[in-house]
């Protein structure tokens, strides 16, 4: 277990990190990536499990414990016992099922578990969801706003109502415009109109993120002969967080023309309309990067809405001389700092901001 200064400075320490398993379904394909993680106990039964977690005292509790969902829904009725228990509702729950339920769903939500996973389950995103959720713990009680800021992420609701009307609007007067462009792309090259990709926005939930296609068809294999060209890479050496690409040659003529007036990003308010981000916040990341942001010091930028615009995007945008280091700032100060006021600022400057001074 972690110490309880460990706990208070929202440090995660993975060799230390106490999972129980209760379930045996899921557990041949998930222990072996969870065992490299974190220390991994197992349960077969829930009444079993019952009894382990009555028995540990407040040093020996796990961090977080995953039940594989049962026909007789015995795992619920222990959960919702668990968070009765004020020593014992700070537990991350994360429920694991074969199949799909708008019911299971929905139980779940109401029992505030940490997260509900359904087969097949990605072992590597797990494990990374379980030490953010132990991390937004950890920095729970020291965040501005955190009664607005909850394991579901609810944001507030007057925040999703601006998005709604602001992104539906644009969306329907924007329609021509995007008709004119699908078919530019078309005619230049082969490949799909819209550019999909799995991106992490807040609380570390992962989605289909939409763009204009600006690129050749299939260029992201070609990403790592270009890493030399990487906007974001340290001075020391060390690899890059953040990819960005100065005069990328994947990028196609009509592409190149998107970009620079940022018109690429549009499908983005489908995005907003979905509710998988908001018209600001904090731009949410390629698999590849949120997956170095793990790290305490920047845990904190997940707890903001997933953004098609924010302060990054206004301030230093296409300037060249953004560090790494100064735009996680700015994610962070986004993530503790939002209201309804500062997205209005935002949203003005991002206008003037859209023609992009560099090609990247």
């Amino acid at each position: 277990m972690q110490s309880t200064d460990d706990r208070a400075n929202g440090i995660v320490n993975s060799d230390y990190t106490h999972v129980i398993y209760a379930g045996e379904a899921f557990l041949p394909d998930l222990l072996p990536q969870l065992q490299r993680h974190f220390r991994v106990e197992t349960q077969k039964e829930i009444a079993t499990l019952g009894e382990y977690v009555s028995k540990q005292t407040l040093l020996s509790l796990p961090d977080a414990i995953l039940i594989e969902v049962d026909e007789g829904g015995e795992c619920f009725r222990f959960v919702e016992k668990l968070k009765l228990n004020s020593l014992l509702r700070e537990i991350v729950i994360i429920f694991l099922s074969a199949s799909p339920s708008p019911d299971l769903s929905r139980v779940a939500l109401m029992l505030n578990v940490g997260d509900l996973y359904i087969s097949p389950i990605p072992a590597n995103d797990l494990c990374n969801r379980i030490k953010f959720l132990i991390r937004l713990r950890s920095f729970q009680p020291r965040v501005s706003g955190a009664a607005a800021i909850s394991l579901k992420t609810d944001f507030p609701v007057k925040k999703r109502i601006f998005d709604l009307c602001i992104s539906c609007f644009f969306f329907l007067l924007l329609l021509p415009l995007f008709t004119l462009i699908a078919l530019l792309i078309r005619i230049e090259s082969k490949g799909p109109i819209i550019y999909r990709s799995k991106r992490v926005g807040a609380g570390y939930k992962i989605f289909d993120f939409f763009k204009f296609r600006s690129m050749r068809h299939q260029s992201s294999d070609d990403l790592v002969k270009l890493s030399e060209l990487n906007q974001y890479t340290p001075s020391d050496g060390t690899p890059a967080t953040f990819i960005k690409i100065k005069d990328d040659p994947r990028v196609t003529r009509v592409g190149a023309f998107l970009r620079k007036y940022s018109l690429d990003e549009l499908p983005q308010l489908f995005n907003v309309i979905r509710g998988d981000m908001s018209l600001v916040g904090n731009r949410p990341l390629p698999l590849y990067e949120a997956k170095s942001l793990t790290s305490d010091e920047w845990a904190l930028r997940f707890l903001a809405p997933a953004g098609l615009t924010g302060l990054w995007q206004v301030s230093r945008r296409g300037k060249g001389e953004m560090s790494e280091r100064e735009r996680k700032k700015l994610d962070n100060f986004y993530a503790k700092k939002y209201s309804l006021r500062l997205d209005l600022v935002i949203l003005l400057a991002t206008f003037p901001a859209m023609k992009q001074r560099e090609k990247v």
